[in-house]
């Protein structure tokens, strides 16, 4: 039975999963299977995604998938799981854990192996071909799930093991197994009456059909709205690098002669803090936020009220007030009330703070008599202006510092094998589905081998935006599994030639992926169901963030933070001037952020005949209602290219999970360095009691056994600012 997979990173939702993936109803679809031929790779060769690779690891054998084997392999997967499911549910013999629970955990192999792959490969490296593919799919994956959860003989099997649990002698982590399973059932209406189930797999088979088409217009609309430069001249102030890069992204739009400057899925966009062209710099920032909200094929308005909708019916149908107390139910934060204390609570000083930031900027403006008021488009091109003036720093200098493989090998991995031992030897003998991916295998502490790390870190067109971790394979007792994890970044590739020289908000992304990634390969449970990312989405967040530190603990920042043409290390000048400038602009990013978290609680608090029929109208009045609406700061995200929360389920009301792991992160930070930092007996306690645990305990139990007690918002608070006067006014 497929099981949950990892978290899409930081930026991005999960993929879909055991438990978030469905087909058609057994009946209907046995019906079905028996009457239609199945579709076939082609003749002249066998379908490689239908037996298991034979390569280390069971890595994906890359070089020999096509485009056109995913289909059929997908049609094999269901009807094998639903065949596996049927024997298990009719299974004559009285129910046990291993003939029920267990055979569940095996069952699915095959479908859960191509939907691993397929899934990576839409975010990854999508064409057209493989977009059909998911819209066909979608909404076959959206009936599985309701074939498998809907069954009542599966259930009442489940039901039976569960209400006898506590006498059948099971250890924690098998009992945690079972409670989950019913659990999991519950919530996706194993006690529906029939009619009710009827229309939440009406329900369901929409939202998927829906999700699938917002995520494929967020990224051909962000395609479609790269910005043409006619003159160079215009491009005045990014580096000789980025202006290279950007004629290369015309040519290969062939558009010779001019430059492209491709959008990333954020509403701000990095050149802002460089272009001197005040006129470009609004162009780029609107045709950033009107993505997908403009008229024409890709808008999302229409999708986006929809699918809130249907998420507000099914919540009321499943018994709960809303969309957003049917999610947070499952999170360590438990209520809407919970969540909606914390943002609150932080949103008044996050403004108050981006007001001052704001004020700043504009004594600046006025002072160069340049005639405007601060506007979305001038914050990061004036902040780095006040950066300067305030702490004589310019972020454009620390690039030669951070050159990728440099960061990647002295960093990262220096920093994973001072805190667990780990040893990363760079693997060419693997096949990758794309240039630019590398393959690292992992040895454990002890030589032994631990995992495979694949690399994928440039920014192309086919490739949907932001920055996550992903699993091919997760660790598993049960299967005697070992984890091919990869990490996705959007870096801009530099000429042929030339180094990949990046920002600081680059490397600090490049840890916290890696984060994810060590959560996935340190894991060690034996249930799938259980390995590596699959907690509460307001966990996942938590080790990942807590990597974070290490890109600015001295000892390592000294080791990777090295010139690139030189190797001389970061001056210390330098290096002194960027570390105090941690909390400065903090404003602007704690509002950007609680301003798209707020909007997604708003939109997933309503009930079904509460929906709004206007979306940006709704935006605006639900910041200006939270204390949000500072025009210079716009959400992290609008709502129409919202990915996180509307092109699946998983960060659906949970986006605000980032400040509740950071809580957890900032706390867990100074226990580090109370302890001692950078220490292999620091990294086993923290590999012991939470990296290896995956979902096998509450979470918030494995927080408390790490850190020896309950979070504490306070350093928090002090790390984003939010606890300190304004800075001194710029001079």
């Amino acid at each position: 039975m497929p099981r949950p997979s990892l978290p899409c990173c930081t930026f991005l939702p999960f993929l879909p999963d055991r438990f978030s993936r469905v087909i058609l109803p057994v009946l209907i679809l046995a019906a079905r299977l028996s009457a239609v031929e199945p579709a076939t790779a082609p003749a002249d060769r066998a379908n490689p995604l239908l037996v298991e690779s034979t390569l280390p690891y069971q890595m994906p054998p890359f070089d020999q998938i096509r485009d056109e084997d995913y289909a059929p392999a997908y049609e094999q997967g269901m009807r094998d799981e639903l065949k596996e499911v049927a024997v298990i549910a009719g299974n004559p013999e009285k129910p046990s854990f291993d003939n029920t629970i267990v055979a569940l955990e095996r069952s699915g192999s095959l479908l859960d192996r191509v939907d691993r792959l397929f899934s990576n490969m839409a975010g990854a490296n999508t064409n057209p071909t493989l977009q059909e593919v998911e819209r066909e799919t979608a909404p076959k994956l959206a009936a599985q799930r309701d074939a498998i959860h809907l069954n009542g003989a599966l259930f009442s099997r489940i039901q039976a093991l569960y209400d006898e649990r506590n006498s059948l002698g099971l250890d924690a982590e098998s009992l945690r197994l079972l409670e989950r399973y019913h659990r999991d059932f519950v919530r996706a209406g194993a006690r529906l009456s029939a009619a009710d189930q009827t229309r939440l797999k009406a329900i369901n088979t929409e939202l998927a059909t829906l999700q699938t088409t917002f995520t494929q217009n967020v990224l051909k609309e962000t395609n479609a709205s790269a910005v043409v430069v006619d003159d160079v001249a215009q491009l005045a102030g990014l580096s000789a690098n980025e202006i290279a890069a950007a004629k290369a992204a015309a040519q290969a739009d062939r558009q010779d002669g001019k430059f492209v400057i491709r959008l990333l899925n954020t509403s701000g966009q990095p050149v802002l803090a460089s272009l001197e062209n005040r006129a470009l710099r609004e162009r780029i920032q609107q045709a950033s936020v009107s993505r997908c909200s403009h008229g024409g094929e890709f808008d999302n308005r229409a999708i986006v009220l929809r699918i809130v909708q249907l998420r507000a019916e099914r919540a009321v149908l499943l018994g709960y007030p809303n969309h957003a107390a049917y999610v947070l139910e499952e999170q360590t934060a438990a209520t809407v009330g919970a969540v909606n204390r914390l943002l609150a609570e932080l949103a008044p000083p996050a403004v108050a703070n981006a007001r001052r930031e704001a004020a700043d900027m504009q004594a600046i403006i006025d002072q160069e008599q340049a005639g405007f008021q601060l506007a979305p488009w001038d914050w990061d091109y004036y902040s780095e202006k006040v950066r300067r003036a305030r702490y004589a720093f310019d972020e454009s200098h620390l690039r030669p510092y951070f050159e990728l493989n440099h960061v990647l090998h002295d960093g990262v991995f220096y920093a994973a094998n001072r805190l667990y031992g780990l040893t990363f030897k760079e693997r060419s003998d693997l096949p990758v589905y794309q240039p630019d991916v590398r393959v690292f295998e992992v040895l454990d502490s002890d030589g032994q081998p631990l995992a495979l790390f694949l690399t994928d870190f440039f920014a192309r067109p086919s490739k949907r935006g932001g920055a996550w971790m992903n699993a091919y394979v997760n660790q598993c007792g049960l299967l005697d599994t070992k984890p091919v994890i990869a990490n996705h970044l959007n870096i801009q590739k530099p000429p042929a030639g030339e180094p990949a020289l990046l920002t600081f908000d680059e490397v600090r992304t490049m840890f916290h992926e890696f984060g994810h990634a060590l959560h996935g390969m340190l894991s060690n449970v034996k249930y799938p169901r259980f390995s590596g990312t699959q907690v509460p989405r307001d966990f996942v967040e938590y080790p990942s963030q807590v990597n974070e530190m290490w890109s600015v603990w001295p000892e390592v920042l000294q080791n990777y933070a090295r010139h690139y043409q030189t190797g001389d290390p970061m001056p210390k000048e330098l290096l002194d001037r960027m570390l105090a400038t941690g909390k400065y602009n903090q404003g602007f990013m704690t509002t950007e952020y609680l301003a798209a978290s707020l909007l997604d609680q708003a939109w997933h608090q309503f009930k079904a005949k509460e929906v709004p029929g206007n979306v940006l109208d709704f935006e605006a009045a639900a910041l200006q209602q939270a204390g949000m609406d500072f025009a210079p700061v716009p959400p992290r995200y609008r709502s129409t290219y919202f990915s996180h929360i509307f092109s699946s389920p998983a960060y659906s009301a949970g986006y605000y999970s980032y400040i509740w792991a950071e809580v957890l992160d900032a706390d867990s930070v100074e226990w580090f360095k109370q302890h001692g930092g950078l220490t292999r007996a620091n990294g086993d306690r923290f590999r012991q009691e939470v990296l290896s645990r995956g979902g096998s305990a509450e979470a918030n139990a494995l927080f408390r056994n790490f850190a020896g007690g309950e979070p504490d918002i306070r350093p928090l608070l002090v790390r984003r600012g939010l606890d300190q006067p304004p800075a001194a006014p710029v001079p």
